[in-house]
């Protein structure tokens, strides 16, 4: 079980953090309605990772990837073909990098965020959470890494559960943290939501960067 939970670490970490989602949670608290739409929405996220990597793992565990000791060339290619497409976003997010002094860009749709219902809250946590190719690349490389192992299906489990609260951890406590203490984190709030505009790209590039690495390097590890 502890090789599974470590070999998805870096990846729950990996969706964890997801500059966009927390944005868009925040931008959620700050309106009238905080609590019907942050709630859903991260519902939504939380619903996406965990349905997202049960259904990989299934799909993993039918194409037979699992042998137990590892050395199973499928999964190592996989792993492999995750990490170099990891780079590849980790070099159009370094790319799309404000310029010193400009005001980043974020997507069109955070504009209107006050607007949501609940309802689109909780679909876009889904979107956001398996949808996004960051975030897909990531679940399937947990999905691949414990899938490989042969291990019980209790232990699929748990990992399942531990890569699930890790990934949505950062989603997940702005919410908390609101509803629990109000007044005095809003202006919390503010400043990480200003923080995660300003440095979203590289953040974002840098983490692609890592985690693009070490998946190729596992890959290479298990031919």
């Amino acid at each position: 079980m502890g090789t599974a939970i470590g070999d998805i670490l870096p990846l729950a970490l990996g969706v964890a953090i997801s500059p966009i989602p927390i944005i868009a949670a925040i931008l959620m608290l700050l309106t009238p309605n905080a609590g019907g739409t942050a709630t859903s929405f991260t519902a939504g996220w939380v619903l996406g990772i965990a349905g997202g990597y049960a259904v990989l793992v299934v799909i993993a565990s039918v194409v037979g990837l699992s042998t137990g000791s590892g050395g199973n060339p499928t999964a190592a290619t996989i792993k492999i073909v995750l990490g170099v497409l990891l780079l590849l976003l980790a070099a159009k997010q370094w790319k799309s990098r404000p310029a010193p002094g400009a005001t980043p860009e974020m997507p069109a749709w955070l504009a209107a965020i006050d607007k949501v219902t609940p309802g689109k809250a909780f679909g876009l946590g889904v979107l956001l959470s398996v949808v996004n190719p960051k975030n897909l690349l990531m679940i399937v490389g947990a999905a691949v890494a414990v899938a490989q192992l042969g291990v019980s299906g209790v232990t699929l489990t748990v990992a399942g559960v531990v890569f699930t609260v890790i990934a949505a951890s950062t989603v997940a406590v702005p919410v908390i943290a609101y509803f629990a203490a109000r007044d005095s984190v809003t202006g919390w709030l503010n400043n990480l939501k200003a923080w995660l505009t300003a440095n979203n790209a590289a953040v974002m590039a840098t983490l692609l960067l890592v985690i693009g690495v070490v998946m190729i390097g596992k890959g290479l590890a298990t031919y």
